[in-house]
Protein backbone atom coordinates (compact mmCIF):
# COMPACT_ATOMS: atom_id res chain seq x y z
CA UNK A 1 0.00 0.00 0.00
CA UNK A 2 1.09 3.50 -0.97
CA UNK A 3 2.22 5.51 1.99
CA UNK A 4 -0.24 7.98 3.23
CA UNK A 5 -2.91 6.91 0.73
CA UNK A 6 -6.67 6.78 1.94
CA UNK A 7 -8.40 3.56 2.31
CA UNK A 8 -11.41 3.28 0.46
CA UNK A 9 -14.56 0.58 0.27
CA UNK A 10 -16.53 0.49 -2.67
CA UNK A 11 -20.29 -1.20 -2.99
CA UNK A 12 -20.76 -2.11 -6.55
CA UNK A 13 -23.37 -3.77 -8.80
CA UNK A 14 -22.06 -4.84 -12.31
CA UNK A 15 -25.39 -5.08 -15.61
CA UNK A 16 -25.59 -6.62 -18.91
CA UNK A 17 -24.33 -9.86 -19.28
CA UNK A 18 -22.13 -10.80 -16.41
CA UNK A 19 -23.51 -14.38 -14.98
CA UNK A 20 -22.10 -17.76 -16.71
CA UNK A 21 -19.26 -15.80 -18.52
CA UNK A 22 -16.64 -16.49 -15.21
CA UNK A 23 -16.82 -13.10 -14.46
CA UNK A 24 -16.96 -13.64 -10.58
CA UNK A 25 -13.31 -15.25 -11.20
CA UNK A 26 -12.10 -12.67 -13.43
CA UNK A 27 -13.14 -10.15 -10.55
CA UNK A 28 -11.63 -12.15 -7.83
CA UNK A 29 -8.11 -12.87 -9.91
CA UNK A 30 -7.81 -8.88 -11.05
CA UNK A 31 -9.16 -7.80 -7.04
CA UNK A 32 -6.32 -10.20 -5.91
CA UNK A 33 -3.77 -8.70 -8.57
CA UNK A 34 -4.48 -5.13 -7.75
CA UNK A 35 -3.73 -6.45 -3.76
CA UNK A 36 -7.47 -5.40 -2.81
CA UNK A 37 -9.71 -7.69 -0.12
CA UNK A 38 -13.80 -8.14 -0.61
CA UNK A 39 -15.85 -10.31 -2.06
CA UNK A 40 -18.33 -10.73 -5.63
CA UNK A 41 -21.47 -12.55 -5.72
CA UNK A 42 -24.34 -12.78 -8.52
CA UNK A 43 -27.46 -11.64 -7.41
CA UNK A 44 -30.97 -12.70 -8.42
CA UNK A 45 -31.47 -10.41 -10.92
CA UNK A 46 -28.96 -11.46 -13.44
CA UNK A 47 -26.20 -9.10 -12.25
CA UNK A 48 -23.17 -9.32 -9.86
CA UNK A 49 -22.81 -7.45 -6.99
CA UNK A 50 -19.84 -6.87 -4.12
CA UNK A 51 -17.41 -5.24 -2.25
CA UNK A 52 -13.88 -3.56 -2.50
CA UNK A 53 -11.53 -2.71 -0.08
CA UNK A 54 -7.90 -0.92 -0.66
CA UNK A 55 -5.82 2.26 -1.15
CA UNK A 56 -8.03 4.54 -3.10
CA UNK A 57 -5.24 3.99 -6.59
CA UNK A 58 -6.10 0.58 -6.60
CA UNK A 59 -9.83 0.52 -6.18
CA UNK A 60 -10.08 3.50 -8.85
CA UNK A 61 -8.46 0.77 -11.16
CA UNK A 62 -10.47 -1.99 -10.51
CA UNK A 63 -13.43 -0.01 -10.65
CA UNK A 64 -12.33 0.95 -14.55
CA UNK A 65 -11.66 -2.48 -14.78
CA UNK A 66 -15.20 -3.77 -13.88
CA UNK A 67 -16.70 -1.11 -15.97
CA UNK A 68 -14.86 -1.43 -18.85
CA UNK A 69 -13.58 -4.81 -19.48
CA UNK A 70 -14.66 -7.88 -17.18
CA UNK A 71 -14.03 -11.28 -17.69
CA UNK A 72 -13.35 -11.92 -21.56
CA UNK A 73 -17.04 -13.21 -22.45
CA UNK A 74 -18.63 -10.78 -20.53
CA UNK A 75 -21.05 -7.70 -21.99
CA UNK A 76 -20.83 -4.49 -19.89
CA UNK A 77 -23.84 -2.28 -19.95
CA UNK A 78 -23.08 -0.37 -16.57
CA UNK A 79 -21.45 -0.43 -13.37
CA UNK A 80 -22.68 1.69 -10.31
CA UNK A 81 -20.18 2.66 -7.48
CA UNK A 82 -20.91 3.40 -4.25
CA UNK A 83 -17.49 4.90 -2.38
CA UNK A 84 -17.02 4.98 1.46
CA UNK A 85 -13.60 6.26 3.12
CA UNK A 86 -12.52 3.78 5.71
CA UNK A 87 -9.90 3.67 8.41
CA UNK A 88 -8.99 -0.17 8.08
CA UNK A 89 -9.77 -2.80 6.21
CA UNK A 90 -12.82 -5.07 6.93
CA UNK A 91 -11.73 -8.06 5.06
CA UNK A 92 -9.00 -10.32 4.78
CA UNK A 93 -9.05 -11.80 1.48
CA UNK A 94 -11.12 -11.40 -1.82
CA UNK A 95 -13.66 -13.88 -2.06
CA UNK A 96 -16.51 -15.54 -4.34
CA UNK A 97 -19.88 -15.25 -2.09
CA UNK A 98 -22.37 -18.14 -3.41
Amino acid sequence: MTEGEDLVSVDYEVFGKVQGVFFRKYTQAEGKRLGLVGWVRNTVDGTVEGQLQGPCSKVQEMETWLEKKGSPKSRITRAEFHKTKITQLEHSDFKIVK
